[in-house]
Protein backbone atom coordinates (compact mmCIF):
# COMPACT_ATOMS: atom_id res chain seq x y z
CA UNK A 1 0.00 0.00 0.00
CA UNK A 2 1.35 3.52 -0.97
CA UNK A 3 1.92 5.53 2.21
CA UNK A 4 1.45 9.53 2.20
CA UNK A 5 3.78 11.27 -0.20
CA UNK A 6 7.34 12.09 1.48
CA UNK A 7 8.89 14.88 0.18
CA UNK A 8 7.94 16.40 -3.50
CA UNK A 9 10.75 18.20 -5.18
CA UNK A 10 10.00 20.46 -8.19
CA UNK A 11 13.02 20.45 -10.68
CA UNK A 12 13.58 21.94 -13.86
CA UNK A 13 13.97 19.43 -16.92
CA UNK A 14 17.66 19.35 -17.02
CA UNK A 15 18.31 16.57 -13.64
CA UNK A 16 15.74 14.72 -14.56
CA UNK A 17 16.97 14.09 -18.06
CA UNK A 18 20.38 13.84 -17.04
CA UNK A 19 19.54 10.63 -14.65
CA UNK A 20 19.87 7.50 -17.22
CA UNK A 21 17.34 5.26 -14.48
CA UNK A 22 14.70 8.30 -15.30
CA UNK A 23 13.18 7.68 -18.56
CA UNK A 24 10.28 10.10 -18.14
CA UNK A 25 9.29 9.46 -21.80
CA UNK A 26 9.00 5.78 -21.46
CA UNK A 27 8.36 2.97 -19.64
CA UNK A 28 11.55 1.61 -19.25
CA UNK A 29 11.74 1.35 -15.97
CA UNK A 30 11.23 -0.75 -12.34
CA UNK A 31 7.12 -0.91 -11.72
CA UNK A 32 4.25 1.07 -13.30
CA UNK A 33 3.60 3.53 -16.10
CA UNK A 34 0.31 5.76 -17.03
CA UNK A 35 0.04 7.01 -20.56
CA UNK A 36 -2.30 9.97 -21.21
CA UNK A 37 -2.93 10.59 -25.03
CA UNK A 38 -3.34 14.17 -26.44
CA UNK A 39 -7.00 14.05 -25.94
CA UNK A 40 -6.54 13.75 -22.34
CA UNK A 41 -7.83 9.95 -22.13
CA UNK A 42 -5.59 7.95 -20.17
CA UNK A 43 -3.97 4.39 -21.09
CA UNK A 44 -3.93 1.27 -19.25
CA UNK A 45 -1.07 0.49 -16.81
CA UNK A 46 2.14 -1.98 -17.45
CA UNK A 47 4.91 -3.54 -16.13
CA UNK A 48 8.46 -2.66 -16.71
CA UNK A 49 8.74 -5.03 -18.98
CA UNK A 50 5.61 -3.86 -21.16
CA UNK A 51 5.27 -0.98 -23.09
CA UNK A 52 2.21 1.37 -21.76
CA UNK A 53 -0.87 1.16 -23.97
CA UNK A 54 -1.04 5.01 -24.10
CA UNK A 55 -3.37 6.66 -26.01
CA UNK A 56 -2.68 6.86 -29.82
CA UNK A 57 0.50 6.01 -29.16
CA UNK A 58 1.71 8.88 -26.55
CA UNK A 59 4.26 8.75 -24.43
CA UNK A 60 3.06 8.59 -20.48
CA UNK A 61 3.14 11.68 -18.68
CA UNK A 62 3.86 9.72 -15.82
CA UNK A 63 6.61 7.19 -14.67
CA UNK A 64 7.53 5.12 -11.00
CA UNK A 65 10.36 3.67 -10.14
CA UNK A 66 11.80 2.37 -7.27
CA UNK A 67 15.34 4.22 -6.23
CA UNK A 68 18.39 2.12 -6.25
CA UNK A 69 20.26 2.39 -3.66
CA UNK A 70 18.02 3.22 -1.20
CA UNK A 71 17.84 6.30 1.06
CA UNK A 72 20.16 5.62 4.41
CA UNK A 73 17.54 4.80 7.47
CA UNK A 74 16.79 8.14 9.06
CA UNK A 75 16.91 10.07 6.01
CA UNK A 76 14.90 13.08 4.67
CA UNK A 77 13.54 11.23 2.31
CA UNK A 78 11.81 8.22 4.49
CA UNK A 79 9.64 11.10 6.31
CA UNK A 80 8.47 9.31 9.76
CA UNK A 81 8.97 5.67 8.56
CA UNK A 82 12.08 3.43 8.20
CA UNK A 83 13.03 0.32 5.87
CA UNK A 84 10.55 -1.72 7.54
CA UNK A 85 7.77 0.17 6.16
CA UNK A 86 8.74 -1.16 2.67
CA UNK A 87 10.74 1.08 0.26
CA UNK A 88 11.24 4.51 -1.31
CA UNK A 89 10.22 5.13 -4.60
CA UNK A 90 10.34 8.13 -7.13
CA UNK A 91 6.82 9.09 -9.62
CA UNK A 92 8.09 11.83 -12.58
CA UNK A 93 5.32 13.37 -14.07
CA UNK A 94 5.50 15.74 -17.22
CA UNK A 95 3.20 18.27 -15.73
CA UNK A 96 5.55 20.99 -14.70
CA UNK A 97 5.68 25.01 -17.10
CA UNK A 98 6.37 23.76 -20.41
CA UNK A 99 6.21 19.91 -19.70
CA UNK A 100 9.27 20.08 -17.44
CA UNK A 101 9.69 17.13 -14.74
CA UNK A 102 8.06 17.30 -11.40
CA UNK A 103 9.72 14.46 -8.95
CA UNK A 104 7.66 13.34 -6.24
CA UNK A 105 9.26 10.66 -3.61
CA UNK A 106 6.85 8.14 -1.33
CA UNK A 107 7.61 5.26 0.79
CA UNK A 108 5.45 2.35 0.02
CA UNK A 109 5.20 -1.71 0.80
CA UNK A 110 5.49 -3.16 -2.55
CA UNK A 111 5.82 -2.48 -6.29
CA UNK A 112 2.50 -4.13 -7.01
CA UNK A 113 0.75 -1.13 -5.03
CA UNK A 114 2.75 1.55 -6.58
CA UNK A 115 0.78 3.31 -9.59
CA UNK A 116 2.22 6.11 -11.54
CA UNK A 117 0.00 8.57 -10.60
CA UNK A 118 -0.94 11.52 -12.74
CA UNK A 119 -1.47 14.46 -10.55
CA UNK A 120 -4.23 16.05 -13.63
CA UNK A 121 -6.14 12.50 -13.81
CA UNK A 122 -7.16 13.21 -10.21
CA UNK A 123 -7.78 16.34 -10.69
CA UNK A 124 -9.89 15.22 -12.67
CA UNK A 125 -11.86 13.02 -10.24
CA UNK A 126 -11.86 16.21 -7.73
CA UNK A 127 -13.82 17.89 -10.90
CA UNK A 128 -15.92 15.11 -10.98
CA UNK A 129 -17.20 15.50 -7.24
CA UNK A 130 -18.66 18.90 -8.02
CA UNK A 131 -21.10 17.68 -10.02
CA UNK A 132 -20.65 20.74 -12.02
CA UNK A 133 -23.94 21.92 -14.29
CA UNK A 134 -24.72 24.23 -17.38
CA UNK A 135 -25.85 27.83 -16.86
CA UNK A 136 -28.60 28.71 -14.57
CA UNK A 137 -30.68 30.72 -16.72
CA UNK A 138 -32.68 33.84 -15.05
CA UNK A 139 -33.16 35.26 -18.19
CA UNK A 140 -34.37 35.55 -20.98
CA UNK A 141 -37.29 32.93 -19.84
CA UNK A 142 -39.47 30.98 -21.33
CA UNK A 143 -42.81 33.20 -19.69
CA UNK A 144 -41.16 36.51 -20.37
CA UNK A 145 -42.35 38.94 -23.17
CA UNK A 146 -39.65 40.45 -25.24
CA UNK A 147 -40.45 42.79 -28.03
CA UNK A 148 -38.33 43.34 -31.40
CA UNK A 149 -36.22 46.01 -31.13
CA UNK A 150 -35.88 46.18 -27.65
CA UNK A 151 -32.83 44.59 -25.41
CA UNK A 152 -33.43 41.77 -23.68
CA UNK A 153 -30.32 41.35 -20.79
CA UNK A 154 -29.08 37.35 -19.92
CA UNK A 155 -28.27 36.57 -16.78
CA UNK A 156 -27.63 33.86 -14.74
CA UNK A 157 -28.44 32.84 -11.43
CA UNK A 158 -24.81 31.87 -8.99
CA UNK A 159 -24.48 28.46 -7.48
CA UNK A 160 -21.12 26.35 -6.52
CA UNK A 161 -22.25 23.87 -9.12
CA UNK A 162 -23.60 26.32 -11.83
CA UNK A 163 -21.12 28.78 -11.89
CA UNK A 164 -18.70 28.31 -8.41
CA UNK A 165 -16.70 28.89 -7.24
CA UNK A 166 -16.80 24.90 -6.26
CA UNK A 167 -13.85 23.29 -4.57
CA UNK A 168 -13.15 19.35 -3.94
CA UNK A 169 -10.21 17.27 -3.68
CA UNK A 170 -9.27 13.65 -4.37
CA UNK A 171 -6.94 11.27 -3.89
CA UNK A 172 -5.29 8.11 -5.67
CA UNK A 173 -2.12 6.50 -5.02
CA UNK A 174 -0.78 8.60 -2.16
CA UNK A 175 -1.55 11.95 -4.31
CA UNK A 176 -3.97 14.24 -2.68
CA UNK A 177 -4.98 17.13 -5.20
CA UNK A 178 -7.64 19.94 -4.67
CA UNK A 179 -9.51 21.89 -7.36
CA UNK A 180 -11.13 25.03 -7.72
CA UNK A 181 -13.58 25.83 -10.77
CA UNK A 182 -15.37 28.96 -11.53
CA UNK A 183 -17.00 30.09 -15.05
CA UNK A 184 -14.38 31.98 -16.42
CA UNK A 185 -17.37 32.98 -19.66
CA UNK A 186 -20.82 32.49 -20.64
CA UNK A 187 -21.48 32.11 -24.57
CA UNK A 188 -24.95 32.38 -25.61
CA UNK A 189 -26.05 31.76 -28.94
CA UNK A 190 -29.43 33.68 -29.06
CA UNK A 191 -31.64 31.47 -31.82
CA UNK A 192 -31.55 34.19 -34.43
CA UNK A 193 -27.38 33.49 -36.09
CA UNK A 194 -26.13 35.61 -33.42
CA UNK A 195 -23.53 34.91 -30.27
CA UNK A 196 -22.69 36.67 -27.38
CA UNK A 197 -19.45 36.27 -25.26
CA UNK A 198 -20.21 37.73 -21.34
CA UNK A 199 -17.15 37.18 -19.06
CA UNK A 200 -19.63 37.24 -16.20
CA UNK A 201 -23.14 36.57 -14.81
CA UNK A 202 -24.80 39.43 -16.32
CA UNK A 203 -26.74 41.93 -14.62
CA UNK A 204 -30.41 41.29 -13.43
CA UNK A 205 -32.86 44.12 -14.90
CA UNK A 206 -35.14 46.42 -13.31
CA UNK A 207 -37.91 48.53 -14.22
CA UNK A 208 -35.64 51.53 -13.79
CA UNK A 209 -33.62 50.79 -16.22
CA UNK A 210 -36.17 51.09 -19.14
CA UNK A 211 -34.92 50.62 -22.48
CA UNK A 212 -31.63 50.89 -22.25
CA UNK A 213 -29.25 47.78 -23.26
CA UNK A 214 -27.49 45.74 -20.58
CA UNK A 215 -24.17 46.97 -19.43
CA UNK A 216 -22.35 43.52 -18.92
CA UNK A 217 -24.49 40.88 -21.16
CA UNK A 218 -27.23 41.92 -23.65
CA UNK A 219 -29.22 40.82 -26.91
CA UNK A 220 -31.61 43.02 -29.28
CA UNK A 221 -33.85 40.86 -31.40
CA UNK A 222 -34.55 42.47 -34.97
CA UNK A 223 -37.02 39.77 -36.00
CA UNK A 224 -39.95 37.94 -34.18
CA UNK A 225 -39.61 34.80 -33.04
CA UNK A 226 -43.16 33.75 -35.04
CA UNK A 227 -41.82 31.55 -37.85
CA UNK A 228 -39.56 29.70 -35.48
CA UNK A 229 -40.79 25.85 -33.74
CA UNK A 230 -43.09 26.61 -31.47
CA UNK A 231 -42.88 29.98 -31.84
CA UNK A 232 -40.27 30.63 -30.33
CA UNK A 233 -35.82 31.27 -30.42
CA UNK A 234 -34.22 28.18 -29.37
CA UNK A 235 -31.47 29.64 -27.19
CA UNK A 236 -28.43 28.10 -25.64
CA UNK A 237 -26.17 29.14 -23.31
CA UNK A 238 -22.64 27.33 -22.88
CA UNK A 239 -20.35 28.08 -20.14
CA UNK A 240 -16.60 28.20 -19.56
CA UNK A 241 -15.24 26.63 -16.46
CA UNK A 242 -11.88 27.20 -15.62
CA UNK A 243 -10.25 24.42 -12.81
CA UNK A 244 -7.06 25.38 -11.15
CA UNK A 245 -5.72 22.30 -9.23
CA UNK A 246 -3.10 22.19 -7.06
CA UNK A 247 -1.15 19.15 -5.26
CA UNK A 248 -1.00 19.12 -1.78
CA UNK A 249 2.42 19.67 0.00
CA UNK A 250 4.04 20.34 -3.45
CA UNK A 251 4.37 23.26 -5.67
CA UNK A 252 2.62 21.04 -8.25
CA UNK A 253 -0.58 22.76 -10.09
CA UNK A 254 -1.87 22.81 -13.30
CA UNK A 255 -5.20 23.78 -15.06
CA UNK A 256 -8.04 22.11 -16.44
CA UNK A 257 -11.28 23.60 -18.58
CA UNK A 258 -14.90 21.91 -18.36
CA UNK A 259 -17.44 22.73 -20.56
CA UNK A 260 -21.00 22.47 -19.75
CA UNK A 261 -24.88 23.63 -21.39
CA UNK A 262 -28.27 25.12 -20.83
CA UNK A 263 -31.11 25.80 -22.90
CA UNK A 264 -34.07 27.73 -23.31
CA UNK A 265 -36.74 28.71 -25.39
CA UNK A 266 -37.25 32.61 -26.03
CA UNK A 267 -40.18 33.92 -27.78
CA UNK A 268 -39.96 37.44 -29.58
CA UNK A 269 -43.03 39.34 -30.73
CA UNK A 270 -44.13 42.78 -32.25
CA UNK A 271 -45.04 45.75 -30.55
CA UNK A 272 -48.84 46.33 -30.71
CA UNK A 273 -50.29 49.86 -31.89
CA UNK A 274 -53.81 50.23 -31.12
CA UNK A 275 -55.09 52.97 -33.52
Amino acid sequence: MAAALALPLVLAAGPAAADPDVDVGGCDLESFCVGVGVDGNPGSSAGSDDKPAASKGNKPVCTVRKLDPQPPAGGALWGDQSPSDGAVYERVCLTGPGGTPVITTFVADGAAGVPAVDPAVVAQQAVDKMRLSGPDIASPRPAGKYIVGVPVWMWVQQSPSTFGPNTASATAGGVTVTATAKVTKIVWKMGDGSTVTCNGPGTPYKASYGKQDSPSCGHTYTRTSASRSGGAYALTATSTWTVDWQVSGSGESGQLTEIRQSQEQVAIGELQVVG
